[in-house]
């Protein structure tokens, strides 16, 4: 990992915490997300926060509802850039690309939620921009989900899936404890 790379944190929002989402994996994301952003405060590393501002009425991630604001954990500081999407990519009418540009940063190490949506496309965009992608895998989390036939499929079932198909193409899969090292 090159010693510029940026901690990304995506949509760690309090919304998340409605029951509406169903069940989800990895209930010690958030703390590993907290362990991540104190390392890197702690050695002046860049960190960048995203925030998702949902189109759809009534959702738990709607501006002005009290699930649109940042969960404790991962509060940013005012010296921290937040940006704000409505798509699933981070980099999506956001800034979040040329921002990286004029910081001249290569790398980044993504954490946030959840695995199958923001993160994945997110993950994906930042390695086709030409981006070096770290994905701290236990530092994500997401929630089941029921197919067009009826079919549930487990929170950590769709986690592993999208991780498996992340790993390799578009990033390094690492975990908290790894990461902590560098």
């Amino acid at each position: 990992m090159s010693s510029n790379a940026a901690l990304l944190i995506i949509d760690v929002q309090q919304g998340f915490d409605d029951p509406c989402w169903g069940q989800r994996n990895n209930i010690g994301a958030e703390n590993n997300i907290g362990q991540l952003l104190h390392h890197w405060r702690a050695h002046s590393r860049s960190i960048i926060h995203i925030q998702h501002s949902s189109t759809e009425k009534g959702s738990p991630l709607e501006r002005g509802q009290p699930g649109f604001e940042y969960k404790e954990i991962a509060q940013p500081t005012s010296d921290e850039p937040c940006f704000c999407k409505s798509t699933n990519s981070a980099f999506v009418g956001t800034g979040l690309k040329d921002y990286l540009k004029r910081q001249k940063i290569e790398s980044l190490v993504i954490a946030g939620l959840t695995t199958d949506h923001c993160v994945s496309t997110t993950v994906r965009v930042a390695a086709n921009n030409g981006l070096n992608v770290i994905l701290a895998e236990d530092a994500t989390a997401t929630f089941g989900r029921t197919d067009h036939n009826g079919i549930y499929y487990s929170a950590q079932t769709i986690h592993a899936v999208n991780v498996a198909s992340l790993q390799g193409e578009f990033c390094r899969v690492s975990t908290t404890a790894e990461l902590l090292l560098v």
